[in-house]
Parts: C-alpha cells; structure tokens; sequence
C-alpha cells in the first residue's frame, strides 16, 4: 500500500477549504435542542463579561477569540448546565446533548476534521472551567477521540508513532483517572517501570514502542479495575468526560478550595470543548505557562516555565525539570517575540496580570488559557501601584485589589540574616529550590496531606509538607501545612500556585532531595530526614535548612506598600487606632500609621517584676492605711507609663481604660497556694523542732495570709464580679491614683510642649448610676491635679460598651459619657453566654465544624446579634450626644468584616493591635469605596 501524505497540523488545516465529513464518521442524533434554554456557546458567541454563564475559562476563551489571537475553536457549555445536571442526580438536563453535537457539527466544519474519523480525526479537550479561578482543583481529559483506530492510522498517516502513542496513552490514562475515578498509582506505576528499564526519568525518552505497549497495559488496568473497556466510541467519550467534569465540582479537593477561598458552593462549574493542538509533535512543538509579570516579585517580566515535545500537564505536575521562559528566547526568538506581543495585549485588555497557557504545535503559537494570575501578597502590592502609576488602572482600583488579609503577609515572620548565617556555618543548609512563596516556616516534616490535615488540627503541630510534587488531592494538607516543599515542580507547578494563593511559603524543584513516600524519609546531600524531623524554609530565597531556626516580624517598609496605605488613607473614613499597653508599643503603632491609642490596658503595667509585690502589698491591706502605703509606691510607676505613651502619641488622643479584671488575677492561684500551704505543713510537721523551720514557719505564715485572702475574693463566675467599675466604686482609691497618674503625667507632658488629648475610658458599666458615681470621683481627682500643677489640659471621660444592658441604655449613659468605645470581647461574651476562654478550647470548634456558628464570634462580629447592639447604641447615644465620639477596642477591630460593619453604622474609629493597624487601614478604605 503506498505511503500516505501527511496530514496537515490544525493551523494549516484552518486554512484549507472545508472537507466533508468521512463516512466512516459515526453517526449522530439530529433532535432539535429544548427551545427553554441555551446549554451550549461557541467561543465567538460569548464575551469576557459572561463568567457567571461560562465559567472564567470559558468566557476569556471567548475574549481571546473576539480579540483576534490564534485560539483552536472550540465551545462552552455552560455552569447552569453542570448545576441542572448535579441537581437531577447526574443527568443531562433536556436538550443539553443535543446541543453539544451541533456545537460539535460546528467545530467540525470550521476544523475540517471529524471526531472519530481515521483519516482526518478531530481531537478535543475537555476543561473545567468555573466562575473563579481554582488552579487543579477540578478536572480535565485531553485527547478525546483516540481510539485504536485513529491512533494506528495517525501512525501510519504522519510517520510519527511517538506521537500517535504518546496522545492515546495519556487520554486511557486520564480516562480512567478521571472519568472513571480509578487510583492513579497503578498507571504510574507501568510509566516508572518503563522509564527504569530505558534509565531515564523523563517519559519524552520512550521509544514508540514501549507507548504503544504502555497503552495496552493502560487499557488493562482500565479492564480490572473498573470492570469496562476503555471506549472505543468518541462520542461516548465526550459524553463521558463532560459528565466526569461536571461531578469534579463537588470533589473533595474542589470543596476544600472553594472553603478556604471563600467561594460559594452553588456557581458549578462550565466544561470547555477545545480542538486540540499538540505540543507533544517533536523537537519543533512545546508548551508552557507564564505570567505577564512575575507573581513572586511582582516585577515587569515575563515569568513561567515550558518544555519542548510536551502536552500542558507535563508543566504543571512537575513530574520533568522545566525550563525558564527566557530560554525560548534563545530557542526560538520569532516565537517568544509573538507570545510576548500577546501577553501584553491581554495585559491591557484585561487590565491586570494574566496568568497564560500556550502550546507550540510544529512550529505555530497556539494560546490555550489566560486567567487573572494568583500572586503573592507582596507581588500583589506592587503590580497593584504600577498598573496605577501605569494608568492602566485608576488608584481606587489600585486599593481595592488587594485585600487587607494580603497585608498581613507583610508582617508574616522571617528568619533573620543573622540566625540563617548561624545555620550556615553549623552545616545546616540542606538544599536550594525554586523560591516560589516568600515567607519562613519551620514544622515538622509529614509526606501525605492526611498526615498533615491530622497533626495541625489534632495534635496542633506546626508541619511542612514535603511531596515529589504536589497533586490537587493533596490540597487539604497544604492549606492545613505552614509550609510546602518539593523536590520536583517549577514557579507554575501546582504546589507554587496553591502556595501563592494562600500565602504559604514555598520552595519547590529541590532536586537535590530524594523524597520516599514508602520509607517516609528525604534524603539529601547523604543526610537522612524521617517523617517528625523538623526543617525550616525560606520561601524568599529558596534555602531549605535542618532543625528549627528562630523567626522575627519583619520591618514594614515595603515602598510599594506604604505607597497603597497612602492612597488607601486618602479613601477612607474611618480613623485607625491601635491597643497599646507601653510606649515600644505606642511607638510601632503610630510608625504603622496608628491615628491614635484606643485602648492602653493598664492592669497590664501592674504585672511588671518591680511593681507586682507593691500591686499584691495594696491587695492585703489590711488598713486604708497600709492600702495608701502600697499605692504611693505604685503612683510613679503608673505616671512613667503614661509619659511615655504621651511623647510617643503626641498630638494624638490616648484612651486609657482604668482597672479591669478582678484582683484576684495579681495573686497565685486558690489551688497553687493550698498545694503550698499543704506541702509546708508536712515538712513543718516531720522537721518539728529542728532550727530550719524558723524560715519555714515565716514562709507559711505569708502562703497562709494569701490562701486565706484569695479565698476570701473567690467568686463563682470571677468576670461578672467584682471587677471594672464595681472595683473602683469599692475600692476607689486604686482608681483615683489611676487618674491622678495619668493627669500628672498629661500635665508634665504639656510643660514639655507636648500636645495630649487622654481620654479615661471606666470599663463594665451597667447602669448609669455606676458611670455617674464614678466620673464624679474621678474627675474631682482630675480638677485636683490640675489645679495642683496650675496646668489646665484637654480631656474626656467615657465608657466601654460591653454588657447587653449597656447597649440598651446607651442614651442614659451619654448623658454623662463624652465617648464610647465597644468592648467587643466582653460584649460578645456576654450576649452569647459563654465563657470566651473556655468555648474556644472547647465546644466551640464543634460548633463551627457542624455549622451551627457560621464563623468564630470572637474572630468576626457576629453582625446579626452583637452587632445589631451596637447599632442601637450608636443610635441611642446619638440622639442624646450628636456629636458623641464612638470607636470599638475589641479584637474584632482588625478584622476586616468587622470593619466594614463599622464603617456602616457610622462609628468614627477602629482600635486593633499594631500590627494590625496596616490591615485596618486597607480594610477601612475598601469600606468607604463599597458604599460610594
């Protein structure tokens, strides 16, 4: 039989006029589609703006295509296609088949070729494709309609076995993995043998021969395990495939992804039915992944990895050492020079950094997939202030890009120069990779993501994943790890995606380890690392070392972020404060931008070495006498805390809370001291008469003095006694040298040239009586001071809001306060009922696991029920004190929800702790431009 010519690649055969269809093509069903709804597009049918209806991937497939780029046709079928299939138990919906073959007649026209047919054989993938991106998470089946007819006539029709049998393979493969829901191993089982009897670790250095038996065992495995044939028809294939895609929505790992990004579970998933092009052709074909700018960094390059004679799962799945893009450059100029034109004009079009797949089939450029890419918070940062100052966006857009969660990845620990140098020069360097997530971790080393989901959330233990590389089932454990590492993979391999995506350091391509997943052990340079051994990582560099280094909180002077802070101040409405106990504190809160204290915690200064033994002399007084003694001793003390936090404020208002918890927290405890008492006695007893007791008798005279004063204050529920202002009312000479610390200390300050504004804040206010009684007394000391010091200096009392009845009573309260501040901790504690510290090491978590609570309460407001009294607060208060100052000091003051809460019910500021202050202020901005 003569030789056949061979066959044209798709670039070419778009071009030719259209061949009709053969007739060894399998028949197909010509019913019309349901009149009720459109199920199916053609790519140059949709628009960029048609996510919601198909998926992301889908409708950029379709951008790209109105655009003009070299994009094989294909079609979409649509998200409420895979939702009507999931809700009718796996069943097409009416029409939807219909309407896929005729998109299928389409695409076959405009290709030439037609699925199934030997001698001009149309192939297709099949891609999920959902409304947000969810790099891995869903599934794909590439080659659709091989069978072992047109992969022997492909064979014999391009001369080219390698790629007739290359193709097949992987399809059985995916096929059974995919579709069919077969394990894995055994597939890569047959591969590894393979590559072992050729002594090569890449499968492009197989011979044709040994895909092709590599195919036959692939069909038999696909025979024992599911009980079936691998099919022979395409059309059933297809069918198959779409519906394995639209299941892989409510996969395990999809699940997990959509949990942890916050995406909701009712969008389903689009499935994307594209001509294949084939970078698996020869030395002449390739594919790849790049990102318009590096998504490290956030620098203005071209950033990815690609491979010759390869489809696009060899890129990501790390199982071949990749090569940098900038080498095709050098390979083939002509080409990187295209891509490089189209990714800048997605870049502009899309007006953000895409993240681009593309394949090289014989020589032509082919675009696949663009994406807005994931990226690391600091490279979000950056891209974020250059496309402004690009004007390709607009500074508002700028800031509403990036999260505040982004900006707490700044403040993420790292290890110091000095501690890694340390680790040097000890030999505790192990390997170098791919730096492809910044940050530092250290943890214990697991190799399965089970093992790591299981020790982080049961035995809390910090872990480090180490894989060969990183599967999309192995999600769970890489979101439950504080750091990932591979020995294979590049910067677009799956663990680099997830790792950016969720702001975990990351180091991958470490081929210089050896990852056994049988023995559970790493080897590297000859040193033997077991599962429970601990390694840190430095996703910033690379450097992976043995042992635990230390961390630090780095210096947050990212000019590209103190740039968005900027633009972010200029947006919002809300002031930011911060918590505060000291001037170190005070000091890092306003470098944070910090636009005051809102809660300095001054039982906080009473823990101190020097100051405790004065703090528990007042608390065992047994006279007013001896009580005044030990509160001189403590008023300096008190007057240097507050000099300090004025100089670091200065010009800025400082909100001090007076005493809070109950005294009983500065004394040992009730069980500490009768374990004490108990041991002395015996001792005392069996040392009866001997000349050591006369230390031992003192020791326990003092034990038994403290035991019989805790006593005497133990209460059933400590936190709803005698504790903020009831302890002042009894005992109010502790809170008026309280006060007159802090107005000595004001008016020294303002002799200095100092400019303070304090606001004395009374805690756990009831009912109005209690405020009134209090700030009598306490403004009396005030007067007291100022006349004493001829000084006169600004200043205000208020209260906290944190108890229901507070609330409730807001308006009574106002007619005396002169500022709020929501105590949310409390305030939370108190409308639930519960005990914070015991339901978070307790039924707490059992609560949020079976979704009872929908979010912790003391992490995020709970809007509906604590929130829904601080908006009557502010309302009541209002009413009486237009002009009355309103803040929140709780925890829930850096969360970003939170925030935007406040922002809503008009409160004038947020309080957080420093580090948050950053957060804050990003948060505050998105607040103001969501309700412009």
């Amino acid at each position: 039989m003569p030789a056949r010519a061979r066959k044209t690649p798709l670039h070419k055969s778009l071009t030719r006029r259209t061949q009709p269809r053969s007739a060894r093509a399998p028949k197909r069903s010509h019913a019309r589609s349901s009149p009720r709804e459109k199920w199916v597009y053609l790519f140059d049918e949709g628009r960029a703006d048609m996510k919601d209806l198909l998926g992301g991937k889908g409708a950029n497939l379709a951008e790209m295509t109105s655009l003009g780029l070299p994009v094989p046709p294909g079609f979409i079928v649509t998200t409420r296609a895979c939702n009507a299939f999931l809700a009718a138990g796996s069943r097409f919906p009416e029409g939807l088949w219909e309407q896929e073959l005729a998109a299928l007649r389409k695409l076959e026209k405009r290709s030439g070729r037609s699925l199934g047919d030997p001698d001009n054989p149309l192939l297709v993938s099949c891609r999920s494709g959902a409304k947000f991106s969810m790099p891995g998470m869903m599934d794909t089946v590439l080659n659709l309609g091989l069978n072992d007819a047109v992969a022997e006539r492909l064979d014999a029709d391009t001369g080219d076995a390698r790629f007739a049998y290359d193709a097949y393979r992987r399809l059985v493969q995916m096929f059974g993995t995919v579709v069919l829901g077969l394990p894995d191993e055994p597939f890569e089982k047959v591969l590894e043998d393979y590559r072992r009897r050729r002594g090569t670790e890449n499968d492009a250095a197989l011979p044709p021969e040994d895909l092709k038996a590599i195919t036959r065992e692939f069909q038999r495995l696909v025979r024992e395990h599911s009980g079936r044939d691998f099919p022979q028809e395409p059309l059933e294939q297809l069918r198959l495939a779409t519906e394995a895609v639209f299941r892989s929505w409510n996969g395990k790992r999809a699940v997990d992804y959509r949990n942890a990004a916050g995406i909701a579970h009712d969008l389903g998933t689009a499935v994307s039915i594209v001509t294949m092009v084939f970078g698996n052709r020869g030395e002449n074909s390739g594919t790849g992944v790049v990102t318009t700018r590096n998504v490290s960094t956030g620098e203005r390059e071209l950033e990815g990895d690609y491979l010759n004679n390869a489809q696009g799962e060899d890129v990501v799945a790390g199982t071949r050492p990749t090569l940098r893009i900038a080498a095709l450059k050098a390979q083939w100029p002509k080409l990187h020079a295209q891509l490089e034109k189209h990714c800048q004009k997605l870049e502009r079009h899309f007006r953000d950094v895409q993240d681009v797949e593309f394949t090289i089939e014989e020589g032509k450029l082919w675009m696949l997939q663009t994406r807005d890419a994931k990226r690391t918070a600091q490279a979000a940062v950056r891209i974020a202030v250059e496309l402004a100052t690009e004007k390709l966006i607009t500074r508002k857009e700028a800031v509403l890009r990036v999260k505040p969660e982004q900006v707490d990845f700044f403040l993420h620990p790292q290890f110091s120069p000095a501690e890694k140098k340390a680790a040097r020069e000890r030999g505790a360097l192990l390997a170098t990779g791919l730096n492809v997530s910044p940050g530092a971790a250290s943890g214990v080393v697991v190799f399965d993501a089970d093992t790591a989901q299981r020790w982080s959330k049961e035995e809390k233990k910090a872990v480090i994943m180490v894989r060969p590389e990183t599967k999309p089932d192995d999600v769970h454990g890489m979101l439950a790890a504080r750091g990932i590492l591979t020995s294979r993979g590049g910067r677009t391999s799956h663990a680099a995606l997830v790792a950016r995506q969720f702001g975990k350091p990351a180091v991958v391509g470490v081929s210089a380890m050896e990852v056994d997943l049988d023995k559970r052990q790493l080897t590297v340079a000859g040193r033997v690392l077991r599962e429970g051994d601990t390694v840190s990582l430095d996703g910033t560099t690379g450097e992976v070392f043995a042992g635990q280094l230390e961390t630090r909180i780095p210096d947050l002077s990212d000019p590209h972020l103190l740039e968005l802070l900027t633009w972010a101040d200029g947006f919002r409405t809300l002031g930011v404060y911060a918590n505060a106990d000291y001037p170190r504190d005070a000091e890092l809160a306003r470098k944070l931008g910090a636009e005051g204290l809102g809660l300095c915690r001054t039982e906080h200064m009473f823990f101190e070495t020097e100051r405790l033994p004065h703090v528990q002399e007042m608390i065992l007084a047994r006279t007013a006498e001896e009580r005044a003694r030990a509160l001189l001793w403590l008023l300096p003390f008190q007057r240097e805390d507050f000099l300090g936090l004025f100089r670091a404020m200065d010009g800025l208002p400082v909100t001090i809370r007076l005493i809070d918890p109950p005294l009983h927290e500065f004394l040992p405890s009730h069980d500490e001291l009768l374990h004490d008492v108990t041991e002395l006695e015996t001792r005392l007893g069996l040392l009866k008469g001997k000349p050591e007791t006369k230390g031992m008798e003192q020791k326990l005279a003092q034990k038994r003095r403290l035991l019989d004063t805790v006593t005497s204050m133990r209460e059933t529920n400590p936190m709803l006694g005698l504790r903020g202002v009831r302890l002042g009312i009894h005992l109010p000479a502790l809170v008026r040298m309280q006060v007159r610390a802090i107005f000595e200390a004001a008016c020294q300050c303002a002799r200095e040239g100092v400019r303070v504004f304090p606001k004395v804040m009374i805690p756990l206010i009831a009912h109005r009586n209690e405020l009134r009684l209090e700030k009598e007394t306490l403004e009396a000391e005030a007067r007291a001071v100022m006349e004493e010091q001829g000084l006169e200096v600004a200043y205000q009392f208020g209260t906290m809001i944190e108890i229901p009845r507070a609330a409730l009573t807001a308006d009574q309260l106002a007619q005396d306060a002169e500022f709020f501040s929501f105590g949310t901790n409390d305030l939370t504690q108190t409308t639930y009922g519960i005990s914070r510290d015991d339901a978070e090491t307790g039924f707490l978590s059992e609560y949020l696991e079976k979704r009872i609570l929908p979010e912790n309460p003391f992490a995020t407001l709970d809007q509906r029920g604590v929130g829904a009294l601080m908006e009557l607060g502010v309302k009541l208060g209002r009413a009486v004190r237009e002009d009355l100052d309103i803040g929140i000091c709780g925890e829930h003051g850096g969360d970003p929800k939170t925030i935007a809460f406040c922002h809503r019910i008009g409160l004038d500021y947020v309080s957080c702790s420093p580090y948050r202050v950053p957060i804050a202020r990003l948060a505050a901005a998105h607040a103001a431009l969501a309700t412009s």
